[in-house]
């Protein structure tokens, strides 16, 4: 019987032609659609540009004090003052700009997810067909290796901020469209029969109804969602979005550790009263401790 061929993985590659088929795509859609990537790519830019802007312009002493106050008000006293020593740390570093700007991309790329993934939410929970569609393209954003995302995006609008927020979006939307149809899916049938029994349309059913009782998971999806966008913003440096991932790779490009720490150190940082603050909008408002 003669011997077969070693097997190697070369001759494997690609067997399907999906690669080549996903080039062709992209390919295409950027020659025939350029007018089309450029008109959003702009709008996106000055929104993204604005926010960042925004936050640039204001002193850092009263972005501090607003944090402190919502932390204070929301969170608790010790955790204000927390919040006061490590944004002060951040400006003692030297990142307060870049720190501005990371957030500016974060809260920018948080905002087109929540208003694209609640309302995704939303009509999951009440068609089970998008549910079933929506539950398998979720899987594959959130597993999907981030790096991946850069690369269409780069293509279609080229270095910069634009690439940066749109692959932030992608990977950072799948928790609140998760969360908000749990949140939805679980409220008690009890409850929104008696809305139903008092004559309350299908609209007045949701928003006075499964949303307000649905809060805490929805509060909880846009807490991850603002975690998640914070993660890849800092990835997004390599597409040349800025910010402390800016700072991260030239500490990887120049071997330089200290750099590496007092970059990542800020993100840590920020990400800790971010995640604290938008935490406890999940909750009822704290109540005064009697003394």
């Amino acid at each position: 019987m003669p011997e077969l061929p070693p097997l190697h993985a070369d001759s494997l590659h690609d067997t399907l032609g999906l690669g080549a088929h996903i080039n062709a795509g992209v390919n295409y859609l950027v020659e025939n659609n350029s007018t089309l990537f450029d008109t959003v790519g702009h709008g996106l830019e000055v929104f993204t540009g604005a926010i960042e802007s925004a936050l640039q312009a204001l002193p850092f002493w009263l972005v501090i004090a607003f944090a402190a106050v919502v932390a204070w008000r929301r969170v608790s006293a010790g955790f204000a003052v927390l919040s006061v020593l490590a944004l002060l740390l951040i400006v003692a570093l030297g990142y307060w700009p870049q720190t501005m700007a990371t957030l500016g991309l974060t809260l920018a790329a948080t905002a087109i997810s929540l208003l694209l993934g609640v309302p995704m939410g939303i009509l999951a929970a009440r068609h089970r067909r998008v549910h079933q569609v929506l539950r398998p393209l979720l899987d594959f954003m959130q597993t999907m290796p981030a790096f991946v995302y850069l690369i269409p995006a780069v293509m279609l609008f080229g270095l910069g901020r634009v690439p940066g927020v749109l692959a932030t979006v992608v990977f950072a939307m799948p928790p609140a469209v998760r969360l908000t149809a749990l949140g939805i899916l679980a409220v008690d049938r009890e409850q929104v029969e008696a809305g139903q029994a008092f004559g309350a349309s299908p609209f007045q059913l949701l928003y006075k109804v499964q949303l307000p009782l649905a809060l805490p998971a929805v509060m909880g999806g846009i807490n991850q969602t603002i975690m998640m966008a914070l993660s890849m913003v800092i990835v997004t440096s390599m597409v040349g979005a800025g910010g402390l991932g800016g700072e991260v790779l030239s500490s990887i490009q120049q071997l330089d550790v200290g750099l590496g720490f007092e970059s990542g150190l800020c993100v840590v940082l920020l990400a800790i009263v971010l995640d604290r603050i938008t935490q406890s909008f999940g909750r009822p408002l704290r109540q005064a401790v009697p003394h």
